[in-house]
């Protein structure tokens, strides 16, 4: 009987290994071309304000397919979608160094977007059908530590590669999205189906989870502004300039290395009062930040930890709402996370860079302050039974 129950769950575990390896490789995809066209853009002369708006086209095409996917998974299928849009990435690589103009980089970008979008909003529900109660939060884990590491791996391969090297580094990225493509294609994958399309409004799906779209936007606001800023608060404080540079990635090497750890602790306990708990770490961890980073021996500590704990947040979360829907609702409420990711990644570092400018600590006191302020609001959010959803799920 035991060994019959291994075989029947060998078929879910590679495919939950599946979908975990082609969403690191693709978050390798996506960092590098994202910091591969900013940086030929700016060899080629343009200004910040016309990268800037040319980065902006990407948001258009996540706005674009956060109103589609719902409708579309229970039409086309999950494991096509991904298979295309990763192909679509795959194609649109290649086209970047191929244009004879470059304006014709613009609905590009709005392409890769929606192809970013679609993947990833279906690789999060794909994973999350296919766990169960007892093992969801280590399988969320696991999907954020390998999103993380494809985050990493992207400008660590572009620093060697070279934006200047012509279409090969456009050519490797395509290279990647397609052995990603050949993940998900074997045959034998375990997929969901979707008896029937829901509403594709983001807007119903986020009052149906403001706690999960608050975590969204918390995770995107203070990631993007430590990109931005965390390096020159550091310099601010007497660090020099490549040590500084590194902290950010010390705290990356913490948000990978404790998802695991986390994500089992998830399936131990009450994730809410979990959830909370982290955001509490998080305040009192950024609040610590000006007498920490005095000294390196308690700087890199602190920072491992801190960021394990602050991503931990978005893995209990993902786990919570992928325990609560289901089906078509499921894929519209992460593609509605996807749209409240770009509401934090905006708001972020102009609150943040508002704060430094005022205020000698700003960065760690705006990030104590957004975490608090989630903290409170998960507080006072009642805990929910799971909700039965009108979409049902079932597994081929």
């Amino acid at each position: 009987m035991a060994m019959s129950r291994r075989f029947a769950a060998r078929p879910v575990l590679l495919s939950q290994a599946a979908v975990v390896a082609a969403a690191m490789i693709f978050g390798l995809t996506y960092s590098l071309s994202a910091a591969l066209i900013a940086q030929d853009l700016a060899e080629q002369g343009f200004s910040e304000a016309f990268i800037g708006v040319n980065a902006a086209m990407h948001a258009v095409g996540v706005l674009i397919m956060a109103f589609l996917l719902p409708r579309c998974v229970g039409r086309v299928g999950m494991k096509r979608m991904v298979i295309g849009a990763l192909a679509v990435a795959a194609v649109v690589l290649v086209l970047f160094p191929a244009m004879p103009s470059i304006w014709l980089w613009f609905p590009l970008r709005i392409v890769l977007g929606a192809a970013s979008e679609t993947l990833f909003v279906m690789s999060e529900t794909w994973l999350n059908s296919l766990s169960t109660e007892t093992t969801r939060a280590r399988a969320m884990a696991s999907y954020t530590a390998a999103l993380s590491v494809g985050f990493a791996l992207g400008p660590f391969i572009l620093s060697y590669v070279g934006a200047g090297g012509g279409a090969l580094a456009y050519w490797i990225g395509a290279a990647f999205a397609l052995v990603a493509v050949a993940c998900i294609a074997r045959p034998g994958m375990v997929q969901p189906t979707f008896e029937e399309p829901a509403d594709g409004n983001p807007l119903r799906f986020i009052a149906l989870a403001p706690i999960a779209m608050a975590a969204t936007v918390l995770h995107a606001a203070v990631e993007s502004s430590g990109l931005s800023f965390l390096a020159l608060y550091a310099q601010k404080l007497g660090w020099g300039e490549a040590d500084a540079t590194q902290l950010m990635s010390c705290m990356m090497v913490g948000a990978i290395v404790l998802q695991l750890p986390i994500g089992w602790i998830g399936d131990k306990v009450d994730r809410r009062r979990m959830i909370i708990a982290l955001a509490g770490l998080s305040v009192i961890g950024a609040l610590v930040w000006p007498w920490a980073l005095l000294s390196p021996w308690t700087t890199y500590p602190l920072l491992f930890v801190w960021g394990g704990a602050f991503v931990g947040i978005y893995t209990i979360m993902l786990t919570i709402v992928g325990s609560r829907f289901a089906g078509s609702r499921l894929v519209g409420i992460y593609a509605a996370m996807g749209l409240m990711w770009g509401a934090g990644a905006l708001l972020g570092p102009l609150l943040a860079g508002l704060a430094m400018q005022w205020l000698n600590h700003g960065l760690p006191l705006f990030v104590a302050f957004a975490c608090g302020c989630f903290m409170v609001a998960a507080m006072w959010n009642p805990p929910r039974d799971a909700v039965t959803p009108v979409e049902t799920t079932s597994l081929s």
